[in-house]
Order: structure tokens, then sequence, then C-alpha cells
């Protein structure tokens, strides 16, 4: 029998599957076992690679994109890198309205896939003509043959991963999950996750986790949107100061808001104690673990997962730069600078 060469198509065959990793240095001292599901296995680095494929392939199966056509969307970067590598992969073009708040080395690997990128104030109303929202919709308008992905209200988000990261879950677990922990910024990942989850087991319990300055815990627990709770914060892509539609607040049990400062004390503490090079979001998470676990939330029998959404690389110029959380007067009496120094030979 003639062997094959065993060997993807192209690198969307890469796209899912991403491994659970038992976390416990970061953990210990917490009741229960803690596993990471570590989307930074990915091969655009981030959970967003699931959205961005399973998208824009059920848009061609619907006929709305055709060959050369133009890929218009809103994100705060890793959707949009995404976007950007399925976009060269299949022959289409990508533009892309991101965020001030993105990092450089973020908006230096859109324009790399050869994304065009316009970078729109963070700290503007959504409804403001100059907010990543509204610019993107003005694109679509003007680029003939364009089609607006449009995340934040999307159906198909809630979809990819109730078909890819929630069964991946359950599988992998042989079915003992007993909470799932994920960041909620357009509610995609959550929702569609715990949508599959709970259909396997009602007794999942789901726990958001979001920034404060956003307003997804309150409007949770009020069914009220606060713009007082709106102030400016440093997460990507976490929190919303607009309520998604792709947000299933029914499916999710409870919120907790994290510091920009814990969050990324704990990113940089994964990283150090577990080997595990991961995002803002992903320390955000952890942040959002050992506060339910002072609540009492979890005991000797929960077996926790955690979704850590994208890869540390992305946070260069931020979290794991000392310069800036220096800047963020993130280094205290307690958490002294504590990298490496680098010696110099001369």
């Amino acid at each position: 029998m003639k062997e094959e060469i065993k060997a993807y198509d192209n690198v969307l065959g890469l796209i899912g599957n991403t491994p659970l990793i038992k976390i416990k240095r970061v953990t210990e001292g917490l009741k229960g076992n803690f596993y990471a599901k570590v989307e930074s296995f990915n091969p655009g680095h981030s959970t967003k690679d699931r959205i961005a494929l399973f998208i824009i392939e059920e848009a061609e199966r619907r006929g709305i994109l055709s060959p050369g056509d133009t890929i218009i969307e809103t994100t705060s970067g890793n959707t949009g890198f995404s976007l950007a590598m399925v976009s060269i992969i299949k022959g289409y073009n990508c533009i892309l309205a991101v965020s001030s708040k993105s990092s450089k080395d973020k908006i230096d690997m859109l324009r790399s896939l050869g994304a065009k990128v316009y970078v729109c104030p963070a700290h503007v109303s959504a409804d403001d003509d100059r907010s990543y929202y509204n610019v993107a919709k003005r694109l679509h308008e003007e680029t003939k043959g364009s089609v607006y992905i449009n995340q934040y209200f999307n159906q198909l988000n809630i979809d990819a991963h109730y078909h890819s990261t929630g069964p991946e879950i359950w599988e992998q677990t042989s079915g003992k999950i007993t909470h799932l922990v994920a960041c909620s910024g357009t509610g995609g990942t959550i929702s569609g996750t715990a949508k599959y989850l709970k259909e396997q087991n009602p007794n999942i319990k789901i726990l958001g986790v979001d920034a404060f300055g956003s307003v997804l815990k309150k409007y949770h627990e009020t069914r009220e949107f606060d713009n007082d709770e709106i102030y400016p914060y440093r997460i990507e892509g976490l929190g919303k100061n607009l309520i998604p539609s792709a947000t299933d607040f029914d499916i999710i049990d409870k919120f907790m808001k994290v510091s920009d400062e814990e969050s990324a004390h704990a990113t940089r503490e994964i990283a150090k104690k577990e080997g595990l090079f991961v995002g803002y979001t992903s320390g955000a998470v952890l942040q959002a673990i050992r506060q339910y676990a002072q609540e009492g939330e979890f005991d000797e029998k929960s077996n926790v997962i955690a979704i850590f959404p994208d890869h540390g690389s992305r946070y260069m110029s931020k979290v794991f730069s000392d310069d800036w959380m220096s800047d963020q007067g993130f280094f205290d009496s307690v958490n002294a600078e504590e990298a490496q120094k680098i010696e110099f030979i001369k």
C-alpha cells in the first residue's frame, strides 16, 4: 500500500481541537481541579480563528461571499488577525476597523497579513461617528462587493463555539466538567460553549468574567444598561460599553469583575509558573477563578475549565513590558518588578 504524506492542505486545517492543560501552580491552595483550554494553539494564536472560519464558510454557503469580495469587521485585534488569515487562503480582501486600545504589535500583525487597517478612538460612545462600529458600517456602505461580518451582533459567533469549543470540552473532560470560566466580550465564546455544555448537563455552572469599566455584569443582574458603569480600562477583548446580542445572558450563571492590575500580574504569573505564554484575558480568567474561589464557588470535586483565549506575543508592548507596567502604576511594594534583568556583556 502506498504511504501518503501526512500534511494539512493549508493552515485552516489546524483550527480547533486545542489542548486541555492542567494548571496546578497558579491555583495552589484553591479547592478543585483546574484546567485551561489553551486557544493560542490555534494557527492564528486565538479562539477567534474558530469564528472567522465558521462565519466566512457560512457566508460562502449562503452565497453572500464571492471570490474577490472584501470582508469588513470591527475588532480588538484577534478577530482581525483570524479574518485576515482566512481571507488570504480563500482569496478575499480584508478591511479592519480597530480600537486605539489595541497594542501596536496587534496592528502591525494585521498589516503584515495584508489587511487595510483603520485605527479608531477607543473612548468614544458606540454611536459616535468615529467609533469603530460606525467606521466599519461606513466603509461597508462605500465599498462595492463588501460583507460586514459584524461579529458583535452575530448569531454565527455563538454557533461557531456551539459546534466546536463546547463539544471539544465535553469530550476532553469525558463529561466531568462542573464549571466553565470564560471572559465575555462579544459573548460568542462563553454563550456558544455554555449552550452546548448545558444541553449535555444543565448543572454545569457558567461563570463569566467582566472588567471594571464595562456594563455586562450589572446588565446580567438587573437587565438594565447603566451608562455610569462605563469608564476607560486597559484589558483588550474583555467587557463592553454596549450590550452585544451575541451574549446569551440567560445561560450565564454569574459574572465576576476583575481589575486591570490584578489581571496583568496574573498573566505574568501564568508564564512564570506554568510555562504558558498567554494573553491578558487569560490572566483575567485566572484572577476571576481566584475571586470565585474566595466566594466558595468550588469544592474538592470541582472540575473547572478555564478558556485561555490568546497568546502572550500579542502583548509584548503591554503586559509583558516592564515599562508599560510601570507607566500604569502596576509595580508597587507588593508587586515589585520581577522580570529577570538583562545583562549585556561588553
